[in-house]
C-alpha cells in the first residue's frame, strides 16, 4: 500500500498496567493479517513484548511500535507501558501519537495508571477513544466501568457499542449508530455475524442509543436543532457529527470487547480509521529557530521542509544504536544526510526502517506523519530535532519524569568497573529517565531511576546486551564532620628526635564554629616566642 500523509493514523495504546493493551495491538495485529496467529502476552508469543525483561515480568518495559494495514489506511500502533516503573516511556513515546486507545478493564475500573497515562494524553491535546476491555472475565462489569470512567473525567464520554451477555456468556456488541448486533466466534478468530439486535436488550439500546445522540448532536448546532424538533436522524448525520466532535475532543467515544477473545476489535479499527485524525488533521508543528526565540511552525506536509523528532533510542551492542523518530513534515529518504538542529551536526546514515515489533522493515522514504528509524547515528539523541539545515528548527520535547530512587552499582568483577559505566551510558541513551553518575566521594557508580523494578531490569538488559553483571546496593552515605561549638586552648606539641636536628613545637589553638555555608577560615598567630619545657 503507498503510503500517503492522509491515511496515517498513528495511535498510542495507553492504560494501566494490567488492562490488556498488548494483547489489544496482537489482536489489531492479526485482524490485518500482519500476523499469522493470534499472538498473546501469557504465552510468550506476542510480537510487541518481545524483550527478554518484558517476557519474564508479563509487562511492558518499553514501547513497541507496529503498523497495521486497515481498509485502505496505515493504523501505526504505539504499545506503551502502563507499569508505574516505565511510564516515563509512554510520556516521550507519546510526542509520536496523533491519538490515543484507552484501554480500561471492565474488572477494576479506572486506576492510578489509568489517570496518569490520560493527564499524559491531556498535555499533548490527543483525542481519544476508550475500549472497555475483559467483558468475558468474571467479575467484569459494562455499565460500573463505564459510570467509573464518567466521574473520573470531565469529558463527555459517549458509549458506541453494548456488550451482548456478560463475563463467560459475553458473545458479542450492540451498535447503537447502525442500531446492529455483531456476535463474535470466540476462538479468537475475530469473525462475526451481523444481525438483529437481541429482544431482550431492546429497551436497553434504545435508552443508551438516545444518551449517546444527545451527547453527539452538542458537536453541531444544526443537527441540535433538527433533534430539538423531532425530526429523525440518519446514521450518517450521526456519524459525522461523531466524528467531528471526536477530532475536536468534545467527545470521547467508548468501545468494547476483549482483546484475548478479539471481540469488539475491528470495530475499534473502523473507528480509528474513520473517527480519528491523521498527521493532516492535526495543528501545525511549532518549534523555535536555533539560538532564538522566535517562533516557526511546520505544517505535516510532504511538501514542507523536512523536519522530525527523535522520541527513542535503542542501544544495540551489535547492530549499534538505533534512532527512532516521527516525521512532522517533509521527506526523509534512504541514504541521506540530516542536520541536527540541537547539536548543529549533519550526520549520514544509509537505510531507512519502518518498525515491526522488534523487526524493522526498509523502506526508501519516509512522509509527514510517519515513524522511521535510522541505525548508527553518533551524534543524535532522544528529543533532538532532526531537520533541513536550510530551514532549520527546534522542536521542544517533553520532560521524561524523574529518578526518584537510587542504588549503587557494583561490578561483580573487580577491575570491570569502567566497563560498567560505559555500558550503563549507552542505556542512559536508550532510556532518559535514568541518571548515571560517580560519587565523587565514595567513588560508588550510582544509578537512579524511577522504582526499584526500573533499576534491577536495567541491570538485566545491561548483562543481556553487554556481558556485564552487578548488584545493586544502597548507595553509601559520605558522612561528614562539623563543629558544633566552641572549643578554647586545645594545645597540641609535636616532637620529633630521630637523629639529626631534632623538631619541637607545641601549637594552641581555638575552634569556634561558622554560620552553616559560610566555608572555613584559618587564622594564625606567633605568640610569644617561648615554648614551655
Amino acid at each position: 500500500m503507498e503510503r500517503k500523509t492522509e491515511i496515517l493514523r498513528n495511535v498510542g495504546l495507553i492504560a494501566h498496567a494490567g488492562s490488556g493493551k498488548t494483547s489489544l495491538a496482537e489482536a489489531m495485529l492479526f485482524d490485518a493479517k500482519m500476523t499469522t496467529r493470534l499472538g498473546k502476552v501469557d504465552d510468550n508469543s506476542s510480537v510487541m513484548d518481545f524483550e527478554p525483561e518484558e517476557i519474564a515480568r508479563k509487562i511492558t518495559i518499553s514501547t513497541a511500535i507496529h503498523h497495521a494495514d486497515w481498509k485502505k489506511h496505515v493504523i501505526n500502533i504505539i504499545d506503551t507501558p502502563g507499569d508505574d516503573n516505565f511510564l516515563s516511556d509512554t510520556k516521550l513515546s507519546l510526542q509520536a501519537a496523533d491519538s490515543v486507545v484507552v484501554v480500561v478493564d471492565a474488572t477494576g475500573g479506572v486506576k492510578v495508571g489509568t489517570e496518569k497515562v490520560w493527564s499524559f494524553a491531556d498535555e499533548l491535546e490527543l483525542p481519544r477513544i476508550i475500549f472497555i476491555n475483559k467483558l468475558d472475565r468474571e467479575r467484569s462489569d459494562f455499565y460500573k466501568t463505564l459510570e467509573d470512567i464518567a466521574n473520573h473525567f470531565e469529558k463527555r464520554i459517549t458509549p458506541l457499542y453494548l456488550p451482548i451477555g456478560a463475563e463467560a456468556d459475553f458473545s458479542g456488541i450492540v451498535d447503537l449508530v447502525k442500531m446492529k448486533a455483531y456476535t463474535f466466534a470466540k476462538d479468537g478468530s475475530g469473525k462475526f455475524e451481523t444481525g438483529d439486535i437481541p429482544a431482550d436488550m431492546s429497551d436497553l439500546v434504545e435508552e443508551w442509543r438516545e444518551k449517546m445522540i444527545e451527547n453527539i448532536v452538542e458537536a453541531d448546532d444544526a443537527l441540535m436543532e433538527k433533534y430539538l424538533e423531532g425530526e429523525e436522524l440518519s446514521a450518517q448525520d450521526i456519524e459525522n457529527t461523531l466524528i467531528m466532535g471526536m477530532k475536536g475532543e468534545s467527545l470521547i467515544p467508548v468501545v468494547c470487547g476483549s482483546a484475548v477473545l478479539n471481540i469488539g476489535v475491528p470495530q475499534l479499527m473502523d473507528l480509528i480509521v474513520n473517527g480519528l485524525p491523521s498527521p493532516k488533521d492535526r495543528p501545525p508543528k511549532k518549534g523555535k529557530k536555533p539560538n532564538t526565540d522566535e517562533i516557526v511552525e511546520r505544517i505535516p506536509s510532504p511538501d514542507a521542509p523536512f523536519s522530525a523528532l527523535v522520541f527513542k533510542t535503542v542501544a544495540d551492542p551489535f547492530a549499534g544504536k538505533l534512532t527512532i523518530m516521527r516525521i512532522f513534515s517533509g521527506i526523509l529518504k534512504s541514504d541521506s544526510t540530516v542536520y541536527n538542529a540541537n547539536k548543529d551536526a549533519k550526520e549520514k546514515f544509509g537505510q531507512l526502517f519502518i518498525m515491526e515489533g522488534k523487526k524493522q522493515q526498509p523502506v526508501e522514504q519516509g512522509l509527514a506523519g510517519d515513524i522511521v528509524a535510522i541505525a548508527k547515528l553518533k551524534e543524535t539523541q532522544t528529543g533532538d530535532t532532526l531537520c533541513d539545515e536550510s530551514e532549520p528548527v527546534i522542536f521542544e520535547p517533553v520532560e521524561p519524569l524523574p529518578a526518584v530512587i537510587s542504588y549503587a552499582v557494583e561490578a561483580k568483577v573487580k577491575g570491570s568497573e569502567d566497563k560498567v559505566f560505559s555500558s550503563l551510558a549507552k542505556l542512559v541513551e536508550e532510556d532518559p529517565t535514568l541518571r548515571l553518575e560517580r560519587d565523587q566521594a565514595t567513588s560508588e557508580i550510582i544509578l537512579s531511576g524511577t522504582g526499584q523494578i526500573h533499576l534491577e531490569a536495567t541491570c538485566d538488559k545491561l548483562k543481556r546486551k553487554f556481558g556485564v553483571e552487578v548488584n545493586l546496593k544502597p548507595v553509601k552515605v559520605p558522612y561528614r564532620e562539623t563543629i558544633k561549638k566552641p572549643v578554647q586552648k586545645v594545645i597540641y606539641r609535636h616532637k620529633k628526635q630521630t637523629g639529626g636536628r631534632g623538631q619541637f613545637a607545641e601549637v594552641h589553638f581555638d575552634v569556634t564554629p561558622l554560620e552553616r555555608g559560610a566555608g572555613f577560615e584559618f587564622e594564625e598567630a606567633l605568640v610569644g616566642m617561648n615554648v614551655p619545657r
